[in-house]
């Protein structure tokens, strides 16, 4: 039965029956751990944890004891609320204001204001090493429990999202929701049961490692984890890549380019690899075509989601005459059961004709219904059908082909900028920018004035194969980038000035980091 029918939960019940049980379900910095090592520890955990209804707070970066505490937590069919260490500590507390967990796993040592607050709150901590190990001498588990009725529409996870008024939104994830985009992700691709190491990239509290999660740990394969110290030193990242057993690479676009200024980055280093799957922001076609270039025996995807919608709802195969040209690149055709359309913004049930651009809006069994204390939030971008289905706005400019109903995204409504008069979608000026010469990567930010954008500055990474392309200074870098430009960009969207930097700064989720970029150009 598939696991959108029966809810997430029951996946020990298929990984116990596999022939896989010796074989690594999780290795990170810290080490590793068999899927029996970690279904025993997960049990143990559960049987010392307790049930409930209230969430499981799981606090820690990548440690194989983290996975263990999110398979506690499914396994007594409670939400499990990941928390990695990079949150600030105001933003935890806020977290746990929303979700209001009653017990907190910790898979690491937690600051003390960490502690306080969950002894201030009265949660029920339980602290295990990197391995959790600790959990291996104490009395036999209870046998796995099978799912209960309903159990479907129960939230299995609670994601935490940026929200416009400063603190985090909480999505609770629905069983239904993770159980379709599971059984759409396992049908899309040919994946090889006990044979499959996904990538790791992104934090466990950053909804795209939903993908490598459940891809792993559904498919009887591992879990590859990239730790945080790894991603910030280029030369320990390739040293730990360099033969890899990675067969599906999940990530988001932003560590492709980042990856890709390494000469060495090509199928030789990564000799199983088999496909990249992308999800989290635009797919520049050039790093698409660098990599089908470099990696030709494996398949790049590009998908589209917002996290209210359970990780990804489109997806397309990323071809050689895709990237022949310059367009940008599609973002595919919705998932089975998934109603994805363009609607006018200001009225999200007015369907526009294909060819239109608006508000894409998003509807069907991987949508979730609500963030939590909605009410806190403002006007909620959910809303229902009569028939049930769930709805979400995702306030993503897109338009659909009349020809082949393809999905394009065009960037933010609230992307937006009125600059002089004219309406601007920074995006697009950042589309054309990386297509630039001698350019590797870029992006813009618009510079305000009196509280209003005043102009625009762009910041490039020069290519790493023709350092020279780009020459060093104001002036001429300026004049080459505005020259480039100005053949598909009016006037009014050329960026005043342009600077040069080393690379661009990633957040902990692996996306230009706008904040630390305005920071270094002072």
């Amino acid at each position: 039965m598939p696991f959108a029918a029966r809810g997430i939960g029951p996946l020990f019940a298929r990984i116990a029956a596999a022939p896989y049980l010796e074989r690594q379900a999780v290795v990170g910095p810290e080490g590793a751990l068999s899927y029996a090592e970690l279904l025993d520890r997960a049990a143990r955990l559960a049987a010392g944890v307790g049930a409930g209804e209230a969430p499981v707070l799981v606090y820690g970066h990548k440690q194989p004891a983290v996975i263990v505490g999110i398979l506690a937590a499914l396994r007594l069919g409670r939400p499990y609320v990941p928390v990695d260490p990079s949150a600030p500590p105001a933003r935890i507390a806020c977290m746990l204001e929303a979700a209001r967990p009653a017990d907190a796993v910790l898979a690491q040592d937690a600051p003390p204001v960490l502690t306080g607050e969950l002894a201030a709150r009265g949660i029920r901590t339980v602290t295990l090493d990197p391995l959790a190990t600790g959990l291996a001498a104490e009395a036999e588990p209870p046998a796995a429990a099978e799912p209960k009725a309903g159990d479907s529409e129960a939230a299995a996870y609670i994601v935490f999202t940026s929200g416009t008024t400063g603190a985090p939104k909480g999505v609770p994830i629905p069983h239904r929701a993770l159980g379709h985009f599971a059984d759409w992700l396992l049908a899309t691709h040919d994946f090889v049961p006990g044979g499959e190491v996904f990538l790791n990239q992104a934090p466990l509290s950053f909804d795209l490692s939903v993908m490598d999660l459940y891809g792993a740990l559904l498919t009887g394969g591992t879990f590859f984890a990239i730790g945080r110290d790894e991603l910030a030193d280029p030369r320990r990242l390739f040293r730990r890549l360099d033969g890899a057993p990675l067969t599906t690479w999940v990530s988001t676009p932003s560590f492709a380019r980042f990856c890709l200024a390494e000469p060495r980055f090509t199928q030789v280093m990564l000799p199983a690899l088999r496909r990249f799957l992308f999800c989290g922001e635009t797919l520049p076609v050039g790093v698409a075509r660098e990599l089908l270039a470099r990696f030709p025996r494996a398949e790049v995807w590009n998908m589209y989601g917002p996290t209210e919608a359970t990780v990804a709802v489109t997806a397309v195969r990323i071809t050689a005459a895709m990237v022949a040209s310059e367009r940008a690149l599609t973002v595919g055709h919705a998932a089975p059961d998934i109603d994805l359309w363009i609607a006018d913004p200001d009225d999200p049930q007015r369907r526009l004709p294909h060819g239109t651009r608006g508000e894409i809006v998003v509807a069907g069994p991987q949508v979730a219904t609500g963030y939590l204390e909605a009410a806190a939030v403002g006007p909620s971008p959910f809303f229902a059908f009569p028939d049930g289905r769930c709805a979400y706005r995702t306030g993503d400019l897109g338009s659909i082909d009349p020809d082949d109903g393809s999905i394009a995204c065009a960037g933010r409504l609230d992307g937006q900028i009125k600059l002089h008069g004219y309406r601007l979608e920074l995006e697009e000026i950042e589309a054309h920018l990386r297509v630039v010469p001698g350019v590797s990567d870029g992006a813009v930010l618009a510079i305000d004035r009196d509280g209003q954008p005043d102009h625009l500055v762009a910041v490039v990474v020069g290519a790493p194969d023709d350092p020279s392309a780009l020459p060093d200074g104001g002036r001429p870098l300026t004049q080459l980038v505005r020259t480039a430009l100005a053949e598909s960009l009016p006037d009014y969207a050329l960026p005043r000035l342009v600077r040069r930097v080393p690379a661009l700064p990633l957040t902990s989720n692996g996306k230009v980091d706008r904040r630390a970029l305005r920071e270094t150009l002072g």
